[in-house]
C-alpha cells in the first residue's frame, strides 16, 4: 500500500505534494509518524533518518512536510491492513457466537495552538486546589471509538470537538457493525433515542443504565420485580417529536436484567436479547465486564504509546498521531497473537493466566517498525524474532484480585506522569 500511487493520491492533500524524489518522501514521512516517540523531534529524526541511511533534515522541514499528507492514511491503514486481515477468514473469539464490541468515548488533552483550539474547542477547568480561586482553559478533544475487546481490535475511530454529543458520534460508528454483533456501552449512553436506533437497525446490544434512567429501570434499582424482565419502553412527551422526525418508533420492547455485584452494587442492564433460555441472567454478568477492555484500550493509547505527547501542534498533526496510534494498537493485537497463544498454552499448567506485556509489545515493534515495512526482510524470521520478545516479562493475570477505581485527579495524575510512568520507546 506504501508503494501504490493510488494510495498517495487518495491521501496526499493537494496533487502536487510528493511529486519530486526527496528525502521526505510520501512514504517517509508516514513512517515517521508511526514511529512517534517521547524523545524530542529532531532526535527522532537524526535517529530513524540515518538507519534509512538518509540525509538529516530539519524538524521545521519534516513539519512542513507532514503536513502534506492527510491523517486519512491511516484509517485506511487500519481498515485494510488491520480489520479486514483480522476477520477475512472468519477465525476470531466470540461469546455466545456473537463478536462482542463497545463503543465509547474518552476525552483527549491537546497542545493549545489556535488551530487546535478553532477545531477541538476548549474546556474551563479548575487551576487551583479545591476550594481556590482561578480558572483556565484546556484544549482538549472527544476520541470515539468501536472496539472488539474479545480480538483487540479498533473497527472505527473518531476524533471529534470537545462538545460533541457521545451519541451522535456513536451512531456514525453503526455502519461498521456486522449482523452477529453485541454492542456494550456504559451508562452514558442509554437515552431513549439510542436504544430506539440499535431496535430499528437490528442491533444487538446490552448496555448499562443509571439510576435517574427510565421508569421501570429506577423500579428495578428499588428492588421490585423479578431479575429479569421484558418492558416497553416509550420517549418522554417532550421527545416524542423528535422520534417522529428521525422516523423512530415510538415504543420499543427490551429486556431489564439485574446483576448484584459482590460488593453490594446493583447493576442494571438493558438488552434486545430477549430469550431468557438462550441468554441467561447468570451470564450477563461476565459478558458486560467484558467492556472494560475499551477502557483499557484507551489507557494503552495514553499511556503506552503516549498519545497526549503530540508530535506537532496543528490540528492535522494532532489526528495523524491520533489515528496513527490506533493503527500500531491494531498492528500489535494482530502480531502478538502467536506469543498470547502460547502464553495460553502455558498458563493451563500455572495458578494464574499471562498475557503479552503491551509495553514489551509496543517497544519490540517500535525497534523492527523497519523491518516490517521492509519488502527485502524475510517474513518468518523477523515474526519469530518479535514473537520471541513479545513472550519476555508476560502480565500476570489475577481476576481474582479486584482492583477499586479511585476518582480521577490531576494531582495524583501529574505525580503518575513525573515519577510512575515508564516510557517504551
Amino acid at each position: 500500500m506504501l508503494a501504490d500511487e493510488g494510495f498517495k493520491e487518495r491521501h496526499r492533500r493537494e496533487s502536487r505534494y510528493f511529486t519530486r524524489t526527496r528525502v521526505l518522501t510520501f512514504g517517509v514521512v508516514l513512517m515517521l509518524i508511526l514511529l512517534k516517540s517521547a524523545k524530542s523531534l529532531q532526535l527522532v529524526l537524526n535517529e530513524w533518518l540515518g538507519k534509512l541511511s538518509l540525509p538529516l533534515v530539519s524538524k521545521s522541514a519534516y513539519s512542513q512536510a507532514r503536513q502534506h499528507l492527510g491523517h486519512t492514511a491511516f484509517i485506511e491503514l487500519n481498515q485494510k491492513a488491520i480489520v479486514e486481515v483480522c476477520y477475512g477468514d472468519d477465525q476470531y473469539e466470540r461469546y455466545w457466537g456473537l463478536r462482542v464490541v463497545a463503543i465509547d468515548g474518552s476525552k483527549v488533552i491537546l497542545p493549545d495552538s489556535a488551530d487546535i483550539q478553532a477545531e477541538f474547542g476548549q474546556v474551563r477547568r479548575p487551576s487551583g486546589r479545591k476550594g481556590q480561586a482561578g480558572s483556565g482553559h484546556y484544549s482538549y478533544a472527544l476520541a470515539s471509538v468501536l472496539y472488539d475487546v474479545l480480538n483487540d481490535i479498533a473497527l472505527h475511530s473518531l476524533l471529534a470537538e470537545v462538545h460533541a454529543y457521545e451519541v451522535d458520534l456513536a451512531e456514525q460508528h453503526l455502519v461498521y457493525l456486522q449482523a452477529d454483533d453485541l454492542l456494550t456501552c456504559d451508562r452514558n449512553y442509554p437515552s431513549y433515542r439510542w436504544l430506539a436506533t440499535l431496535r430499528q437497525q437490528q442491533r444487538h446490544f446490552v448496555i448499562r443504565c443509571s439510576q435517574s434512567s427510565f421508569r421501570p429501570v429506577r423500579a428495578m434499582f428499588r428492588g421490585t420485580g423479578s431479575d429479569s424482565q421484558i418492558v416497553t419502553l416509550k420517549p418522554h412527551a417532550s421527545q416524542r417529536a423528535e422520534m417522529r422526525r428521525r422516523g423512530l418508533p415510538e415504543q420499543i420492547t427490551v429486556r431489564l436484567v439485574r446483576l448484584v455485584l459482590p460488593n453490594g452494587e446493583v447493576e442494571i442492564l438493558v438488552t434486545d436479547l430477549l430469550d431468557e433460555a438462550t441468554y441467561p441472567t447468570a451470564e450477563f454478568g461476565p459478558l458486560y465486564h467484558l467492556r472494560w477492555g475499551i477502557e483499557t484500550f484507551f489507557g494503552r493509547l495514553k499511556t503506552r504509546l503516549g498519545l497526549e505527547n503530540f508530535s506537532g501542534t496543528s490540528a492535522e498533526a494532532i489526528k495523524q498521531d491520533f489515528f496513527a496510534a490506533v493503527f500500531i494498537t491494531g498492528l500489535e493485537s494482530i502480531l502478538t497473537d502467536t506469543a498470547q497463544a502460547r502464553l495460553q498454552a502455558k498458563s493451563a499448567h500455572t495458578q494464574h493466566h499471562y498475557q503479552v506485556n503491551h509495553a514489551v509489545a509496543f517497544n519490540a515493534l517500535k525497534n523492527h517498525v523497519l523491518d516490517l515495512f521492509d519488502t527485502q526482510t524475510d517474513p518468518d524470521r523477523l515474526l519469530e524474532k518479535l514473537t520471541a520478545l513479545f513472550m519476555t516479562d508476560p502480565t500476570c493475570i489475577r481476576s481474582e484480585r479486584p482492583v477499586p477505581r479511585r476518582p480521577e485527579h490531576h494531582y495524583r495524575l501529574l505525580t503518575f506522569h513525573r515519577r510512575k510512568k515508564k516510557v517504551c520507546f
